[in-house]
């Protein structure tokens, strides 16, 4: 039987059809959206057909991964919304007002009223905190009595709700409107073999993309703050841009890297079956500026090393999708860093434990921190780029010093000793391992 149809929209112009029939899922682009100026693929994974129509699994795929992908939290979402089921389409059929990238999914014979201008309810520091405290039991994002719930769809697996800023003051969207920034809540306690409490992730997070920064990769724009008893990391939406005139937000088109290559989520990881880094460099290789974005990638490879961070997988790389069929990369984003947990008490793991989301290779695959050497980043830029980026490489790493005193020197006061002290140390030891064997012949 059919189990229903969602209309997909950007920026109040109709793209097309998602139909689920007997399990099978079915996207029909809508013949009005070829022939706008805007026109553009929802995804790499679904092209622009001459048919129209695209049929499969990759379908399926690329809408799951517009949903957290944390079963606790969909099943939250499904509770909160009394869905049918857990699949995708319900799921979605219930929060897909607001996703990632530019897509609306509104039921069939409803349009996105209201799309170009503002419409939005202003909080207080009162209301915002206790938005975030319900965040854990309302995760399509708390109301008040008698307001329509504002239905938001965030990709990834920590606990996280989203707010407008509008004439500088946090806001509810309302109707069309998109949320402008994303606010985190801390991780808490990671339930893996050595229960690692990350209380402090907002800190950790927030300091990683100063990190980036500084060492010259773009990032997303991030921000802390306490609303009443309740901590965020504030994240800016750089799939969000305001109008020329003001008046309203742009939905910018973007995807993941699973949804490029059309992956469930469950796949992210390369040691699942997902995107290695040779995968990534093949994506880049058709963006409209293939040799920044290459470069960029192998760096963000080397920047995850050098800051143990073991999340860079398929989920945290994205692309925007340009009119026509050009892309690029988008900054990065959901870098956190494991030298504040790493040792050898309760609560803590042990260095031979983090591993990296995507391998380094040479004759064997290489995921663990401690085995990844100097040698293993020469032999990724001589397949990828040459001298030029091998230079590259030991120029970026040079520079970790000069990045770390500067974030240092603008440090908020109070941020706290246990996540920038192993942070900086981590780093500091893990870029002169790497210019100590870079010096050798290799």
């Amino acid at each position: 039987m059919v189990v229903g149809v969602l209309s997909a929209w950007m920026n109040g112009e109709h793209v097309g059809m998602w139909r689920v029939d007997r399990g099978s899922h079915t996207f029909a682009y809508a013949t009005s959206w070829l022939a706008s100026e805007k026109a553009r693929p929802l995804s790499l994974s679904l092209p622009l057909t001459p048919t129209l129509s695209i049929t499969g699994p990759v379908v399926e795929n690329y809408f799951d991964n517009l949903l957290p992908d944390n079963d606790r939290i969909r099943e939250r979402i499904g509770r909160r919304f009394s869905t049918r089921s857990l699949d995708a389409f319900a799921l979605l059929e219930a929060i897909g007002r607001d996703c990632v990238g530019a897509v609306q999914l509104l039921p069939e014979g409803t349009t996105p009223d209201g799309w170009d201008r503002i419409l939005s309810e202003p909080l207080n520091d009162a209301e915002i905190a206790a938005a975030l405290r319900s965040v854990p039991t309302d995760p399509a994002g708390a109301v008040r009595d008698g307001t329509p719930p504002f239905r938001i769809s965030l990709a990834g697996a920590q606990e996280k709700t989203a707010f407008a800023h509008i004439g500088g003051s946090w806001c509810r969207p309302l109707g069309a409107t998109p949320s402008t920034h994303i606010f985190k809540l801390p991780l808490g306690v990671i339930a893996n073999t050595s229960r690692i409490d990350m209380f402090d992730s907002v800190e950790n997070e927030w300091l990683c993309a100063q990190i980036i920064q500084a060492l010259g990769l773009p990032a997303a724009r991030t921000d802390m703050a306490t609303f009443g008893d309740q901590r965020a990391l504030i994240v800016e939406r750089f799939d969000r841009e305001w109008a020329p005139d003001g008046r309203w937000i742009i939905r910018l088109p973007q995807e993941d890297f699973c949804q490029a290559f059309g992956l469930p989520p469950r796949l992210k990881y390369e040691d699942d079956g997902g995107p290695s880094v040779s995968d990534g460099l093949a994506l880049l290789a058709g963006s409209s500026d293939a040799g920044t974005d290459r470069l960029a990638f192998q760096l963000a490879q080397l920047a995850f090393w050098l800051m143990a961070a073991p999340d860079g997988h398929a989920k945290n790389f994205s692309i925007f999708l340009r009119q026509g069929n050009a892309y690029d990369m988008t900054p990065l984003y959901d870098v956190l860093s494991i030298w504040p947990y790493v040792g050898k008490k309760s609560g803590q793991l042990h260095l031979r434990d983090v591993r990296l989301a995507m391998a380094l290779r040479s004759k064997n695959a290489h995921y663990d921190l401690y085995t990844i050497r100097a040698r293993h980043w020469h032999a990724l830029a001589r397949r990828n780029g040459g001298l030029a980026v091998w230079a590259a490489m030991i120029a970026f790493v040079e520079g970790v010093g000069d990045a770390l005193d500067a974030v240092e020197s603008r440090l908020p006061d109070g941020f706290p000793e246990r996540i920038w002290e192993p942070v900086s140390l981590g780093m500091r030891k893990q870029a002169e391992l790497f210019l100590s064997e870079a010096a050798a012949p290799i």
